[in-house]
């Protein structure tokens, strides 16, 4: 057999991803903010693209607007407004004159008109670090235990766990173990409950001593059994202390109440807000949605650069390359915008018309759905569903949920329909 090259026609289909369908397809799955940073970011780099200001009156729509205004009518003349001033008989004078004399607040406006800077009246929050040093001053310990104290604090962790063995304290302030031990015990009764513990069995020992809690059930439970309340298993935990399981669940419950992280409201993280892409608002008996374009510039296309084109204009021939390339990439970026809402707004009329139940009452009545139900009511691929609920958050009635929220698996009951898993978390 005899090998040799040939050639043949094969005619096939594929799917290519042009430039555009792949920036059509990164920018559903961006979030709000990714999307702002991202439009910001072009407009840098894209000179083409400028963003859309509030359209000024022109001096044709002045003058027609001057010259559709009425005319004065005759001036009518005003009669002078006199006023006659007659002084009350009845006027306690005394009072007027005390009340005007007195030395009271006087207050001055000052010559700079400005507002005070809020930063000034507004302290800065204290960390878990501040609050235990200040009160290891006041304990009044030597200077030799409030730099060993010192060293303890220091070594801390956001949560008030200690990091760092007692050795290598003891290393670093010169100090005997034992005496580094009899500090930490001190700095364990500190506020807040817990904190300074080495590992969470300590910090629950140690807050259920301060809440004076002497039950041998809770303490033996925290010692040996904190791996089986993780799991919740109470049977076993019934079963090696030989006791009932309603005692099991009175204990777990209050170990429950304790804190696992003591630094927790020393944190200095700042909360991250959300703002919502969607607005659900009930209307009657309907609801309405509004896309929420706050904070998002309205692009256009810089019209200079688009006469220079279309006018004819001498430019050299890679100016006008490089200027028909950044106007076509301006073009396609506000299209895929325009379509990522318009998809996003597809995506959550479809949802509201299967979870209408939900809007109306609430979590109770959250139905079963799957990305392939919203697929095939607006006629879109699943994985477009996925994207488009990425990140994506509403607002409704009920609250602020991300887009992902309404879709759940369903659970098969005895009598009735089935219900979502949500709704069974929620009740439970």
């Amino acid at each position: 057999m005899e090998l040799g090259l040939q050639q043949s026609l094969i005619l096939t289909q594929q799917l290519v991803m042009t430039p555009q369908l792949q920036q059509a397809i990164k920018l559903l799955q961006l979030s709000r903010l990714e999307l702002a940073e991202m439009i910001q970011q072009e407009m840098e780099q894209n000179p083409a693209l400028e963003e859309a200001g509030v359209e000024e009156l022109s001096d044709k729509n002045i003058t027609a607007l001057e010259s559709d205004t009425p005319s004065p009518e005759k001036e009518v003349p005003v009669k002078e407004v006199t006023i006659e001033e007659k002084v009350r008989t009845d006027m306690d004078w005394e009072n007027y004159i005390n009340e005007y004399n007195s030395t009271g607040r006087v207050y001055t406006e000052s010559e700079n008109t400005e507002a005070p800077n809020y930063e000034a009246f507004t302290s800065e929050k204290k960390t878990l670090q501040d609050h235990l040093k200040w009160q290891l001053m006041l304990y009044g310990l030597s200077e030799e235990e409030e730099r060993t104290g010192h060293i303890i604090i220091g070594n801390l962790n956001r949560d008030g766990y200690l990091c760092s063995d007692l050795d290598e304290i003891a290393k670093t302030s010169g100090s005997e173990i034992e005496r580094v031990e009899d500090i930490l015990s001190i700095l364990q009764t500190f506020d807040p409950p817990g904190v300074c513990a080495r590992d969470l069995r300590e910090t629950l020992l140690i807050q259920s001593q301060q809440l004076g809690i002497d039950n041998p059930i809770i303490t033996e439970i925290i010692n040996n059994h904190l791996k089986n309340i993780e799991n919740r298993n109470t049977k076993k935990i019934a079963k090696a202390l030989k006791i009932s399981l309603d005692d099991v669940r009175a204990a777990v419950k209050i170990i429950q109440y304790l804190e696992p992280k003591p630094g927790r409201k020393f944190s200095t993280d700042e909360p991250a807000y959300i703002t919502p892409d969607i607005y659900v608002y009930k209307q009657g008996d309907d609801f309405k949605i509004v896309m929420n374009d706050d904070g998002l510039p309205k692009l256009k296309i810089n019209q200079f650069y688009k006469n220079a084109i279309t006018n004819g204009r001498k430019i050299s021939k890679d100016a006008k390359n490089y200027l028909n390339e950044k106007m076509q990439s301006a073009s396609w970026l506000i299209k895929s915008i325009h379509q990522r809402q318009k998809t996003i707004y597809l995506v959550m009329e479809s949802i509201l018309k299967f979870q209408k139940d939900f809007f109306d009452k609430g979590i109770a009545y959250l139905r079963p759905l799957i990305l392939k139900d919203i697929a095939e009511d607006i006629e879109m691929h699943e994985s477009t569903i996925s994207r488009v609920t990425t990140n994506k958050y509403a607002h409704t009635p009920q609250g602020i949920y991300e887009l992902k929220y309404f879709f759940n698996s369903s659970i098969k009951r005895v009598f009735g329909e089935d219900i979502a898993s949500a709704s069974v978390q929620e009740g439970s």
